[in-house]
């Protein structure tokens, strides 16, 4: 067998240099390239073999390695998971703050290879720097951390240990039921010890990532459930983006008369005015979403991890004849919610579905009700987006100019955390796929501008909008400096309403009073944090990290802030005031957070009973 005497560093890039993807008879280069922060960790090992060359990989230089990390996944979740980037990291707190991009990666089945320096394999110079010592154990080490939030996770104690990882790192992040992060440890050490490796293992090799066909049977269950149904209701979940399943979810809808509402991860398949789209569904839905839910005999879950915010906590779905249809590539979900599991991809199973169906002259009985609800929300939307906020800026109506007025239709907006999301998910008019990126599985803080960063290098050619709040931006807002240094201009709109707002409401609405959220400074007669509210200037930290700052107070300066920011060359800031409590409402729904039950508060009593209330209405499972 041929060899080549390499160090498992160099071994490991050229591998990754070698892997491509296939789906659909269309092959690409898989690894894009590596995001990273050079420690010692990790800087003469793989941060060696990236700078000896010999290979396509592009190095992006992050600022914070989460943020890096995100970026990452920014990227992949852009290129609909058929492209992906590593990301790197010395052995301790640079490790460590990976982990929450991590579990990001993971819980939104994201593909990010993550590859931590860890310590040293020999443990002869131990504790080195950054070690963190377990007493009763000498194998634990930071890079244990990744455990709990990575699909797949490995050690390379011995440089020969690099092949069977890296093939079953590859065979987790290119499948499409189990991706998420996987987690390659590196001892400093190790990476560079040479090794004879095959050129086998370093040779071109091609990951087919084939559809999943329903089966027979299959089909027939699904083909008798849906018979059986006089109002059945579609969740476009994100396994039907990732599928491209947007034509067979119109054709289904449309030949049997049946409405669909959209999770965080699915909208923007189909554009908003699809005469069958009700928009956002459950916690963060629209009002017709949710009306039309509750009244459904048949929930077909088509691609959707059937969170507790689609699902208002297992709540919204309160018609007692009710059944789940559970179509997903991942048996983990399609079975949720005692659902009829149906394991398969989603655009063939819906197209297998359609087929089987075709020759039944079944049609649903929700008649012109669709269009009905389609209107009345419609006119709310409209009347968010004209709200005059009595000379301020609403939060909604800044979405409003947005998506209607300000930004080009095929513009990607990105966000992931606090209300915006919410909001966007109910009202955001979606015109053209691909366009809505959203971070809302695991609700992360910081996701926004990294991610914004990462969906720009995997489309150069469009505007790449990050919309936050202000206390997203404060979190992580560090690949900014990043986007300046790669020449990537994306546009970050900080709607600044002075607090965790979102959390804020929460807090009261369970009868709390406000706590900790709200951005004020220390009373010094009360002792707490009820002062007047800290004022900050999101645009001169901008034009800090070289980017250009722009501010708006009223909706005229808003527009006038977002033109100027799209005839601009490199990253914009625009600082943009808006009303506290601006955001839109509930809408019909419900969602179980664990209330105080005792409490000298009666509003926080009163709270506990409601929740029991509406618990005693929701399925069990």
């Amino acid at each position: 067998m041929k060899t080549v005497r390499l160090t498992m560093a160099q071994a490991l890039v050229r591998f990754l240099d070698s892997q491509y993807i296939e789906i659909d008879g269309e092959e690409q280069k898989y690894v894009a390239g590596v995001f990273g922060i050079f420690g010692h960790g990790v800087v003469v090992g793989l941060g060696e073999a990236l700078a000896g060359g010999g290979h396509s990989l592009r190095f992006y230089q992050g600022k914070n390695e989460q943020g890096a990390a995100h970026a990452a996944m920014g990227f992949a979740k852009q290129k609909n998971r058929r492209q992906i980037m590593a990301v790197t990291s010395s052995i301790g707190p640079g490790a460590l703050n990976m982990v929450t991009a991590a579990g990001t990666a993971t819980v939104n089945r994201i593909p990010v290879l993550f590859l931590p320096g860890d310590s040293f394999a020999c443990r002869q110079p131990d504790p080195v720097l950054q070690q963190v010592e377990q007493f009763g154990d000498a194998n634990i080490t930071a890079s244990d951390a990744f455990k709990p939030v990575s699909r797949y996770w490995d050690r390379v104690s011995r440089p020969e240990q690099l092949m069977t990882a890296m093939i079953n790192a590859m065979r987790v992040l290119t499948d499409p039921a189990d991706s998420g992060a996987v987690t390659v440890s590196l001892p400093q050490d190790v990476q560079g010890e040479a090794y004879d490796y095959p050129v086998e293992f370093l040779a071109k090799r091609v990951h087919h990532v084939e559809r999943r066909i329903p089966t027979k049977g299959q089909v027939e269950r699904a083909v008798a459930m849906i018979k059986a149904a006089t109002k059945p209701y579609v969740i476009c979940g994100g396994g039907v983006r990732f599928s491209e399943a947007g034509k067979e979810l119109a054709d289904f809808c449309e030949k049997f008369h049946v409405p669909f509402g959209e999770t965080q991860a699915g909208k923007g398949t189909l554009p908003w005015d699809n005469p069958f789209n009700l928009s956002g569904i459950g916690n963060t839905g629209s009002l017709s979403a949710n009306r039309l839910a509750k009244e459904a005999d048949l929930v077909i879950a088509v691609g959707t991890r059937l969170g507790d915010f689609t699902t208002c906590s297992k709540w919204l779905f309160q018609n007692p004849a009710c059944r789940i249809l559970g179509i997903n590539v991942a048996s983990f979900d399609a079975f949720k919610m005692n659902a009829e599991p149906m394991v398969a991809d989603a655009k063939l199973a819906l197209g297998a579905i359609t087929e089987a169906l075709a020759g039944s002259k079944y049609r649903s009985s929700w008649g012109d009700r669709i269009a009905r609800e389609r209107e009345i929300w419609k006119a709310e939307v409209d009347r968010l987006y004209s709200d005059e906020g009595g000379g301020a800026i609403s939060q909604a109506r800044a979405l409003g100019e947005l998506n209607d007025r300000l930004l080009p239709h095929d513009a990607i907006v990105v966000s992931g955390s606090g209300s915006i999301p919410s909001d966007m998910q109910r009202v955001w008019r979606t015109r053209v796929a691909g366009t809505y990126h959203m971070e809302y599985g695991f609700s992360c803080m910081g996701y926004e501008i990294a991610a914004a960063l990462g969906a720009k290098i995997a489309e150069p050619s469009r505007e790449v909008v990050a919309i936050v709040g202000d206390g997203a931006y404060t979190m992580l807002h560090t690949e900014l400096l990043t986007s300046i240094q790669e020449g990537r201009k994306i546009i970050v709109v900080v709607l600044d309403n002075a607090g965790f707002q979102c959390i804020d409401n929460l807090q009261t609405n369970q009868g709390i009073s406000h706590f900790g959220n709200e951005w004020k400074t220390r009373d010094p007669a009360t002792g707490g944090l009820t002062g007047p509210s800290v004022l900050v200037d999101y645009a001169k930290n901008a034009e800090s990290w070289g980017a250009v700052g722009l501010r708006a107070r009223t909706v005229e300066e808003f527009r006038e802030a977002v033109a100027r920011a799209l005839k601009e060359t490199r990253s914009v800031v625009v600082d943009a005031k808006v009303l506290a409590k601006s955001m839109t409402g509930g809408y019909e729904s419900w969602w179980r957070v664990g209330t105080a039950e005792v409490s000298d508060n009666p509003a926080v009593v009163k709270a506990a009973e409601d929740v029991k209330e509406q618990v005693a209405l929701a399925r069990k499972f």
